[in-house]
């Protein structure tokens, strides 16, 4: 290598570099002390970031459809309608979430309140009965009989302790209530700051759009921000087909459900449906969640709908698999079958749900990149390989 202009301007960034990781490694407590005052600071932008991206689907789904003619006639009105195209629909979006929140809440709070009492009291029900099977089916040994006769669960004394539980920790509550007081005062600042922020992205993403651009090229070579900017709109398009596939094959799994399940005078019908639409939204695992759930709310009320509801959901599953989800979320994220189960094993150990939602979309990207970087170089190479 020459050692001209450049190669020395690159070989002294390299050594900065090399000389803050090596003082970043050996301070290392201090270092994760200013990332988390950075952490806590950048916390309602990044929480903005994503508050926006996500409102961005349904805006503009809107403002495609119902200002798209309006942007393209000419005249003041046409021009008024364009200029109001914008904050009507992110306000209409806005709109959209809140009722499809409230409606969840209004849905599924009531009926798990109705479900958890009916619970508790065939629980209490059939404890006698299944002590009685219990002790005639190990009559030969004394032992289990006796420590089967012994077994005693009273609901009330169970719902008496979970109310000390809860005193106890009222108590400790009010105990520290600066501090519980602060925390609330300091999500809902963070959360405000968050909305505000999104919506502020939102009516200017063209203008700060290219803000950004313009910053970017005035920084970093040309080469660079345009690879920069294939791979910002890759990943936009990717993670906004992933969440509005997952969304329309949620709603259509959960309709499917609560349609079947009524027809077939299925137990919690509305429940169950409702709660595998939200447990759809995460890949591979988010049915079988759902499917053990539903199962067991129903086995209180009848063993053999139970077993009925898991042919049911098999069959269903094996529908909306090979049917619906290829159609609905088709080839969008462009990832192969084990890459998902990969994405969403690793999504979960480190992030848990939300980890399961977004791995998958961001792999995707990673994917992609990687295989165009590949091709890339094999035709450098000159080399074809065919893939069978």
């Amino acid at each position: 290598m020459e050692l001209n202009k450049e190669n020395m301007k690159k070989i002294r960034w390299l050594i900065a570099f090399a000389v803050i990781l090596y003082l970043g490694v050996q301070n290392l407590s201090v270092v994760l002390k200013y990332v988390k005052v950075l952490w806590g600071l950048m916390l309602p932008f990044i929480l903005g970031s994503a508050m926006a991206f996500v409102l961005n689907v349904p805006m503009s789904f809107i403002e495609r459809h119902l200002f798209g003619k309006a942007k393209e006639k000419q005249g003041k009105g046409a021009k008024a309608a364009a200029r109001m195209a914008r904050p009507v629909s992110l306000f209409l979006s806005i709109v959209f979430v809140v009722l499809v929140v409230l409606l969840v809440v209004l849905v599924v709070v009531p009926e798990i309140g109705t479900t958890l009492v009916s619970v508790v009291k065939r629980v209490e029900e059939n404890i006698p009965v299944l002590q009685k099977w219990l002790t005639n089916t190990f009559q030969s040994d004394s032992e289990i009989v006796k420590w089967i006769s012994s077994i005693e669960i009273e609901p009330q004394k169970i719902l008496d302790s979970i109310g000390k539980v809860l005193k106890n920790g009222a108590d400790n509550l009010v105990s520290s209530t600066v501090t519980v007081t602060m925390g609330i005062v300091s999500m809902v600042v963070n959360f405000a700051i968050a909305f505000v922020f999104s919506c502020y992205v939102l009516l200017a993403k063209e203008k700060l759009g290219m803000q950004v651009r313009k910053a970017a090229y005035a920084i970093l070579p040309a080469k660079t921000v345009k690879y920069l900017e294939h791979v910002c709109t890759l990943a936009s398009k990717i993670f906004a087909s992933f969440i509005t596939g997952q969304c329309i094959e949620a709603v259509i799994l959960g309709s499917m459900f609560f349609v079947t399940m009524t027809i077939g005078k299925f137990p919690y019908a509305m429940l169950i449906g409702v709660l595998i639409s939200f447990t759809a939204l995460i890949p591979v695992f988010g049915g079988i969640i759902g499917c053990w759930v539903g199962f067991f709310l129903i086995l209180m009320v009848s063993p053999m709908k139970a077993f009925a509801f898991l042919a049911l959901f098999v069959i269903l599953q094996q529908i909306e698999g090979n049917l619906i989800y290829p159609h609905v979320v088709g080839n969008s994220v462009g990832l192969p079958a084990i890459w998902v189960l990969v994405a969403v094993t690793l999504g979960g150990n480190l992030m848990g749900i939300v980890g399961m939602l977004v791995f998958i979309p961001l792999v995707s990207v990673l994917y992609t990149l990687f295989r165009e970087w590949v091709y890339e170089r094999l035709d450098k190479k000159k080399v074809k390989l065919e893939e069978h």
